[in-house]
């Protein structure tokens, strides 16, 4: 699609995120999978990337996953009580579409049929996030709440942000009502959650109407209240919603903050749900109980 957006300004961010384990008793061997290097592509470029990890791993490798995330795999044979993980980098952000842009996006009616018509074995990548997912599962509620936004003949973009903007008036943020595992069934019903749960609802109702979109873990530049200074390590993991559509490609679409994605958002990665860009994930031997903090700062750059 023509635009001159591309050609507007740019910001840039320093991120910082630090995860830091501490074990009731001695592990004997750790073993992560990192989802924390940032992702370039049409909105984002990576200006610079570091991982420190204490102890030193043994082993490292870095790859990319299915989606083309960037990864590492490490292994620490090193005994110890404590785990730190620091990683902090740098992006260059552009403009992206604004409200105004997304108003002339085709009837989603269209896109569907447009989708189901699709080879099965077509290798046009949105059609890796039509279906059900781990934590995203389709069902006729899902649609049914999907409907009040996507009446017939209304452009999809123009929907999607209604539903955007419907979510985040209709349900509460609440960190204590929900978990990793807690069913869309019971977050719809319960009209409760966070972010990952109003990303992964936002991407049950499309998916649930044959409408492809995928799941984006990375951060938001918060505010502090007025007066006050940027508190460092209070900022937080953030989850939002890309939602494919012909001309434009994918544009962003932010339930828990009412918004089309701008440049106060960082992106990491994407893939069907939370389970495919979890920040940190792994195994230990030995441990037992163990206590989790995690710091995050967003900080921008001049």
């Amino acid at each position: 699609m023509n635009t001159q957006l591309h050609r507007v300004q740019v910001a840039r961010y320093r991120v910082v995120h630090e995860t830091n384990y501490s074990y009731q008793s001695m592990v004997t061997l750790s073993q992560q999978y990192l989802h924390l290097s940032p992702r370039s592509f049409d909105y984002q470029e990576v200006l610079s990337d570091d991982i420190r990890i204490d102890p030193p791993p043994s082993e490292r490798s870095l790859s990319l996953d299915y989606f083309g995330n960037s990864v590492q795999s490490i292994s620490i044979a090193e005994p110890h009580r404590t785990l730190m993980v620091h990683a902090e980098f740098t992006v260059s952000l552009k403009a992206r579409y604004t409200q105004s842009d997304i108003v002339n996006s085709l009837p989603w009616e269209i896109l569907r049929e447009r989708r189901r018509a699709f080879d099965p074995v077509s290798t046009d990548e949105s059609q890796l996030f039509m279906y059900d997912s781990p934590h995203v599962s389709c069902s006729n509620d899902l649609s049914q709440y999907a409907s009040i936004s996507y009446t017939p003949g209304r452009p999809h973009l123009e929907a999607a942000l209604n539903l955007t903007q419907r979510i985040f008036d209709e349900f509460e943020f609440d960190d204590t009502a929900t978990e990793i595992s807690t069913p869309l069934e019971t977050v719809l019903a319960g009209r409760r959650g966070v972010c990952q749960d109003f990303a992964q609802l936002m991407i049950g109702c499309l998916r649930s109407l044959g409408l492809p979109a995928r799941y984006v873990s990375g951060y938001i530049l918060t505010h502090p209240p007025e007066g006050e200074e940027r508190m460092i390590g209070a900022d937080a993991s953030h989850a939002w919603v890309s939602v494919f559509c012909p001309d434009y490609g994918w544009v962003d679409f932010d339930p828990t903050n009412r918004c089309l994605v701008q440049q106060e958002h960082i992106t990491l990665g994407w893939g069907r749900d939370f389970s495919d860009v979890t920040p940190l994930r792994g195994v230990v031997l030995g441990g037992d109980k163990h206590q989790l903090q995690v710091n995050v700062t967003v900080t921008p750059i001049p």
